[in-house]
């Protein structure tokens, strides 16, 4: 078994079949083919099934992903321990996230980096349990987990950012809310929520069921997009993270802080393990970020401003220079114009 073996068995799980796997790595499908028969007689099982013109995994070949994955992570540690690599200007990052972590804050700290580091490609896969994304990054498939705290203590990690959520409520409803809201105010309120059994959900109802309040969810649904929508065409309100409600103040929704203050710690674990350079540069990327939008919001609160308009002009002062950056050198255009 060999390092090209092992890249040529994860692309063909990562792209679907070998044909799409061939035309990503540059190479001949017969070539690709080949490495992948030889893989499977060294091991003495089939990774694949066939069927018809497909591939689908087979038992085996999903036991191997893990550790193919981290045999190829470690490998690209060892080079970057005796070569001096420019940072961010290459590699892979395989990410573990609760999905509801995915959507924010980490989809923000990934596009940023993308668009700073245009070599380096993730691949992030999402799982409703914490306990699930743990498991990914102990069995090596994915270097690294984005999850919400106690973060396990088998594993490596450390906190990132204190995840605030408020109250955003249907565009003119502005004189029925407080400003802050209390949590006994959402008595018998029309709620909006994501589906059950994710992590998000399951906090908030718990944390409104600590304060005394039963939640009444009139409407469930499962994509998690789709609640702001439902609560600016009037469905009901929603307890959302801050950056998602800024988002929705832009369209016309009301946005409240709550009283007491709702806040969970967001937290990222790996193996004890040497990470790859890139991986370390997302990191860093990640903790600059966090610290500049604390600074941010903290130099517009002593202006004065509530915690929700401070963090509007932090998010807009961001997006302003993403959009100088983009027009100075976009990284997203078309590659034959």
């Amino acid at each position: 078994m060999d390092l090209r073996q092992l890249e040529y068995f994860l692309a063909v799980v990562e792209h679907g079949g070998v044909n799409r796997a061939a035309e990503a790595l540059h190479v001949a499908q017969p070539s690709l083919s080949q490495s992948v028969r030889r893989l499977e007689r060294e091991l003495g099982n089939p990774l694949f099934h066939r069927v018809g013109r497909g591939l689908v995994l087979a038992p085996a070949g999903e036991a191997l992903v893990g550790p193919a994955r981290l045999t190829l992570r470690a490998a690209a540690a060892a080079r970057e321990a005796v070569e001096t690599v420019g940072a961010g200007r290459g590699g892979a990052i395989d990410l573990a996230a609760l999905a509801d972590v995915s959507t924010d804050p980490l989809s923000i700290w990934v596009a940023r980096f993308r668009a700073r580091n245009p070599g380096v490609r993730f691949r992030i896969e999402e799982r409703d349990d914490a306990s699930d994304v743990a498991e990914l990054v102990r069995s090596g498939a994915c270097e690294l987990g984005i999850l919400a705290a106690p973060l396990p203590a088998d594993l490596a990690g450390e906190p990132l950012v204190d995840q605030t959520f408020v109250l955003v409520t249907p565009p003119g409803t502005e004189d029925h809310w407080p400003d802050p809201t209390s949590a006994s105010a959402l008595q018998d309120a029309p709620l909006v929520m994501s589906g059950r059994g994710t992590s998000t959900r399951d906090w908030i109802e718990q944390s409104l069921r600590a304060e005394g309040v039963e939640p009444r969810v009139v409407v469930e649904v499962p994509q998690r997009g789709a609640v702001i929508p439902m609560v600016l065409a009037g469905a009901g309100a929603a307890i959302v993270s801050l950056r998602a409600a800024i988002d929705a103040r832009q369209r016309g929704g009301v946005v409240r802080e709550l009283t007491p203050g709702l806040s969970r710690s967001i937290g990222v674990v790996h193996r004890q393990a040497p990470l790859t350079t890139a991986t370390q540069d997302f990191l860093a990327h990640v903790h600059r970020s966090v610290d500049a939008w604390r600074a941010g919001v903290a130099v517009q609160r002593a202006k004065g401003l509530t915690t929700v308009e401070a963090a509007g002009r932090v998010t807009a002062e961001a997006d302003r220079r993403l959009r100088a950056l983009n027009r100075a050198d976009p990284q997203v255009r078309p590659t034959h114009p």
